[in-house]
């Protein structure tokens, strides 16, 4: 029977999976039903908090492009000798032809950022489009992604100062201990901040246009016969073999564009409309660079010295305009590369703080040191995870490029993915613009093409992709779902009677129990409008496939004129009945105002819970307020 006032244990008459335990451990209790004011104090923690959440959308075009720009703009370091290797003297066009392609995702993520201006994309993106299961997926790859950048740069950087001077030691070794030193720069409690970025990447941008100038001084002088014996050397007699070749070059050459699936991470702090802006000019500058770039290379260095291995662009200012250049542009290298390690390490903390706001990871990953507040147990997980990365790849930079290549792919397809399940799932929700359909399949196949194109140029890189890829999915599904697995661990301890005993002390059975209370006993919140049980239903039971929780709020904002809908109270009641799992609880909230986000964030400040907690229904196109604003998850059409 249901107490008049809630509380107490739910009961049924089915047996219990559970040998030895009543059906008590199995239920929750019955849900109640109260009404929620909010204080004065409530208000001004919710005004508050949305006032920095605004401000934090301070970036403009410029300043919003250094962040990601000098991933972007960067990899013409370690994207150029990738693509040679395959394509030879067909490089520049298939170089100019990859880096065409972006023209596709530049609409897809204008849309995804207007309708969802929320920083951590694409994680966050698939969170309010699709279940929590598939958006772990998408922070597997990021993760992956993030480690990839920082080892990729951090190699790079290594192998360019090892070309200059002599080192004491190997260049793999200097790599691990670019990684290192990062680490404890960021534990210094130092960030990256977008002024520092658009000085690293002006100053990178002046380098790149001193020798694109330089060396074509030097083409103009020494004329065409360095281009001309290069063309000799490598060129294909058949036509098969040039398609190949530039096929190969095409895919590997996506290298040339890593970076760009970093600027919606950081949507949420760019000025509204600002978005378009900031995608068009990391664009336009990457064609540019990479193109004329891998021109120049072909018309002043011998292809044998570019395909050695060596510091192709640090070559190329030597023999354009002599030792100080080479020296210039080592030391690009190394600020810029660095920086890239910088921005995977923080990227990745960032990535994992989101994780345990959403309960996906445990709330060790919040914890900060005790004067720079730096996520110190993400920032040394995250070093050991990009160490482990680089040896177990040979310390070979060719192959954690390649490896490189194929996540940064499969990240980049998450976006039109998302957009196909925005525009299903969630059409209603407004934006500024809209995707044809036929572009967003467009780029899933050619997506899908060039995957496959850079596993046919080397099978052995997707062994590692899938390594990895397939050990974060499973490590994150164990932490997503850890009271199923207590489960299924009490019940094989269930089985054995023996290990019952009374004991002074609690059992491990006990402890176990305490553990999966514990874990359950943080609520989770849905906002409602309507009384629909279907709709109410349909709510519930995506809390009950996607959070480890055994109590919901069922938050109505109340209108004193209207009243609150006729059956919602009875509805809540039978969904209570039906949830024996779940504790049910409806609170109407009444409040001087409409749904609005400073009084979103002022219950949350009233029920101590985070926003990330939070659940609400897609709005309509005519809703007053950003998403971003709210800090909530969207979970229903």
């Amino acid at each position: 029977m249901r107490p008049e006032n809630g509380g107490g244990t739910k009961h049924t008459a089915l047996p219990s999976r559970f040998l030895n335990l009543p059906n008590d451990f199995e239920f929750a209790g019955w849900g109640t039903q109260t009404n929620v004011q909010l204080t004065n104090e409530d208000r001004r923690a919710g005004a508050h908090a949305l006032d920095e959440t605004r401000s934090k959308a301070i970036l403009g075009q410029f300043t919003a492009s250094a962040l990601a720009g000098n991933a972007v703009l960067g990899s013409v370091f370690y994207a150029l000798p990738a693509v040679v290797a395959v394509s030879s003297v067909y490089s520049p066009i298939s170089l100019f032809a990859a880096t065409l392609v972006l023209f596709l995702w530049r609409p897809v993520m204008e849309e995804l950022g207007s309708a969802l201006p929320i920083s951590g994309a694409p994680y966050t993106y698939i969170l309010n489009v699709s279940t929590k299961s598939f958006a772990l997926v998408g922070a597997a790859l990021m993760l992956l992604d993030f480690a990839s950048t920082a080892v990729v740069s951090a190699a790079t950087a290594a192998s360019y100062l090892a070309g200059e001077v002599t080192l004491p030691f190997p260049t793999f070794v200097g790599a691990l201990l670019v990684l290192i030193i990062f680490t404890l720069i960021s534990l210094s409690g130092i960030k990256e901040g977008a002024r520092i970025a658009l000085t690293v990447l002006s100053f990178h941008i002046g380098t790149m246009v001193i020798l694109m100038f330089c060396a074509i001084l030097h083409w103009g002088r020494s004329g065409m016969g360095q281009f001309e014996e290069n063309w000799h050397v490598g060129r294909v007699s058949s036509p098969s073999g040039v398609a190949r070749q530039l096929f190969n070059g095409f895919c590997l050459g996506m290298l040339g564009l890593t970076g760009f699936e970093c600027t919606p991470s950081y949507v949420g702090r760019i000025k509204k409309g600002q978005l378009p802006l900031v995608l068009r000019n990391l664009h336009i500058p990457a064609i540019i660079l990479n193109s004329l770039i891998m021109i120049l290379v072909l018309a002043v260095v011998p292809l044998e010295t570019i395909l050695s291995g060596a510091n192709v662009l640090s070559i190329l200012a030597e023999r354009a305009a002599g030792r100080w250049l080479r020296i210039w542009v080592v030391v690009d290298a190394i600020i810029v590369l660095c920086g890239g390690v910088l921005t995977g390490i923080l990227s990745a903390c960032e990535l994992l703080e989101q994780l345990s706001y959403h309960r996906v990871l445990p709330d060790i990953f919040l914890r900060g040191l005790p004067k720079t507040k730096a996520p110190y147990v993400s920032m040394i997980l995250f070093l050991a995870f990009s160490c482990v990365l680089y040896a177990s790849a040979g310390a070979d930079l060719v192959v954690i490029s390649q490896m490189f290549s194929l996540v940064w792919l499969t990240v980049m397809s998450l976006f039109p993915m998302t957009l196909l399940l925005l525009k299903f799932n969630r059409g209603r929700i407004k934006r500024d613009s809209h995707t044809p359909l036929f572009i967003i399949i467009l780029a899933l196949i050619i997506s899908a093409i060039v995957f496959a194109g850079n596993i046919a140029v080397e099978p052995a890189t997707f062994g590692y992709f899938a390594a990895y890829f397939l050990g974060i999915v499973i490590l994150f599904s164990i932490t997503q779902n850890r009271i199923y697995l207590l489960r299924w661990i009490y019940w094989i301890y269930d089985q054995y009677p023996r290990l019952h005993v009374a004991s002074p002390t609690r059992s491990w059975g006990d402890r176990l129990i305490a553990l999966m209370v514990h874990l359950k006993r943080q609520p989770v919140c849905i906002f409602i409008k309507t009384d629909e049980i279907n709709n109410l239903f349909q709510n519930v039971l995506y809390v009950s496939k996607n959070e480890d929780t055994s109590c919901v709020k069922l938050i109505h904002f109340l209108d004193e004129e209207l009243g609150i809908p006729s059956e919602l109270e009875a509805n809540a009641r039978i969904l209570d009945e039906a949830f024996p799992e779940i504790t049910i609880d409806l609170a109407r909230l009444v409040v001087k105002g409409s749904f609005e986000p400073t009084n979103v964030i002022a219950l949350a400040h009233h029920l101590h819970m985070p926003p990330s907690l939070m659940f609400m229904t897609c709005p309509g196109p005519h809703f007053p307020y950003a998403v971003a604003e709210f800090g909530t998850r969207i979970i229903a059409l």
